[in-house]
């Protein structure tokens, strides 16, 4: 393995249609693309007004989203937090989280430390 890998994040593969969800937008695991070994780091980028179909937390991973563009909100357990581009958000791991976008879109660079198994996906979490 090299000291470092450089590509760009569209060359990761986008795991959204794969999923069923490639009509909210696009969701890429770059961990492995990049060949890192402990920190995991993903790319989501949301449509206008959409929101992700599903919630999710960690029994050990804490995690910083970065908004690199766009803005939305992001559910926090019971709060809900209006979201900007460049604002970051550090999330303790059993805090229950899920992004929704704004009318441009939202797009977030996730990064934590990456524990195979760790997270639990919470369906119908996210309702008005």
């Amino acid at each position: 393995m090299s000291d470092y890998t450089h590509k760009n994040i569209t060359e990761v593969d986008d795991s959204a249609p794969g999923f069923g969800f490639g009509e909210m937008g696009e969701v890429r695991f770059a961990k492995d693309a990049f060949d890192a070994e402990k920190t995991g780091f993903t790319h989501i980028k949301l449509n206008p007004d959409q929101r992700m179909p599903f919630a999710h937390k960690h029994d050990q991973a804490e995690e910083v989203y970065v908004v690199i563009a766009g803005s939305g909100r992001v559910k926090l357990g019971d709060e809900i937090v209006d979201v900007v581009e460049l604002d970051a958000i550090r999330v303790s791991p059993a805090v229950e989280r899920g992004f929704e976008a704004g009318p441009e879109g939202i797009s977030l660079l996730a990064f934590g430390p990456r524990h195979d198994g760790d997270g639990e996906v919470l369906q119908d979490w996210w309702t008005d």
